[in-house]
């Protein structure tokens, strides 16, 4: 039997950090004078910045832990299973701000750190780096999809066929690892529809908690090292409300995948806990970084492309392609209609938070 996808998020906070950690080290001598710090008016008061980012750290991890934990316990409140209406409008709501997340604040903070003055006009201004690398990022996550979802359904038809590790009852074989009661039988050589969904939903998961732990980890780093206390304020706003139905969406996906109890907790955790630890790290490195140091600036803008395209691709193709094709809202316009408008409030408001963060 093949093991579900194992996503390590761990080890890809530590390769980001590695990056991140170096740029900012090497910030101090790479700076061009005019580009080393902050502006340093009446909004930098370190002590008032620091009492607003601890704040932020168990503010913005309280409303993580809640966003993502409602789908979760949504199976106990019967207008809310993956099966109604409702579970479909507010997981179309949450798609619509993933989406926003990606075009209204990940990708343009991406144009701020290539374009800036601070980095050589060549290359960096000469070449759109943030729209070119947010697009390979959308074709390789196309690829993950494609790939992942074909090897592990031809792994699962071959554990059916052969009997690796699965329990034969009343002439079918019982997928346990795959979800609740999904069986098919021994003698076909492809797996039920109703499985490569649920595959789907797993790969769709973890990919999508990738992104999310990729920009994440950049919008702790740049909050914890910021001293500016009149960006830190609104941006501990629109971050918890980015946060609430981000989580809410990933939530929904992680619901429908039907993961065991702990898989279900390793992406709570990982989801729970980027931003506020990026937050924690971001205030121990503040002596050593300079937000407009060449090399973070490149780092950060180059990790914000990226996420931005896997976000946007994540967001149309995967959640909103998927259940406006699926067979629940073809089947009713008046649901469409409702989805639409869903989705169309959560970008919305998404997008109205890029006014101040």
């Amino acid at each position: 039997m093949a093991a579900p996808i194992k996503l390590h998020p761990l080890a890809i906070i530590i390769i980001l950090l590695s990056f991140t950690v170096q740029a900012f080290s090497e910030s101090e001598s790479k700076a061009p004078g005019q580009c080393r710090s902050e502006s340093v008016g009446g909004c930098h008061d370190k002590a008032e910045a620091l009492k607003l980012k601890v704040i932020a750290i168990f503010t913005i991890l309280v409303t993580s832990m809640i966003g993502v934990c409602l789908p979760l316990f949504s199976r106990s409140v019967q207008a809310l299973q993956p099966d109604r209406d409702l579970f479909v409008l507010v997981k179309a709501f949450a798609s619509g701000v993933i989406l926003a997340t990606g075009y209204m604040h990940v990708l343009p903070d991406s144009f701020d750190d290539l374009r800036s003055e601070c980095l050589p006009e060549k290359p960096w201004r000469k070449f759109p780096f943030s729209t070119f690398v947010a697009m390979l990022a959308a074709v390789l996550t196309l690829m993950v999809d494609s790939v992942a979802l074909s090897y592990y359904k031809k792994r699962y038809a071959k554990a059916a066929v052969v009997g690796d590790g699965e329990k034969a009852k009343n002439g079918t074989i019982e997928l346990g690892d795959v979800g609740h009661g999904h069986v098919m039988s021994p003698h076909v050589h492809s797996i039920t529809e109703e499985v490569t969904q649920l595959l789907r939903h797993r790969v769709v998961a973890q990919v999508l908690e990738l992104g999310i732990v990729v920009h994440s980890v950049v919008i702790g780093l740049s909050m914890g090292a910021s001293g500016n206390s009149c960006t830190i304020r609104p941006l501990v706003i629109a971050i918890c409300f980015h946060q609430l139905f981000e989580g809410m969406g990933l939530g929904g996906c992680i619901l429908q995948a039907e993961y065991g109890t702990k898989m279900k907790a390793i992406l709570v955790f990982f989801f729970s806990i980027t931003t506020p630890f990026g937050i924690a790290l971001g205030m121990g490195l503040s002596n050593v970084y300079t937000d407009n140091s060449p090399s973070a600036l490149i780092v950060e803008g180059l990790l914000n492309a990226a996420s931005a395209g896997l976000l946007n691709y994540m967001a149309l193709v995967d959640l909103l392609a998927s259940d406006f094709m699926g067979p629940k809202l073809q089947g009713s316009l008046k649901l469409q209609m409702w989805a639409c408008s869903a989705v169309l409030l959560g970008a919305g408001g998404m997008s109205l938070m890029a006014k101040w963060a």
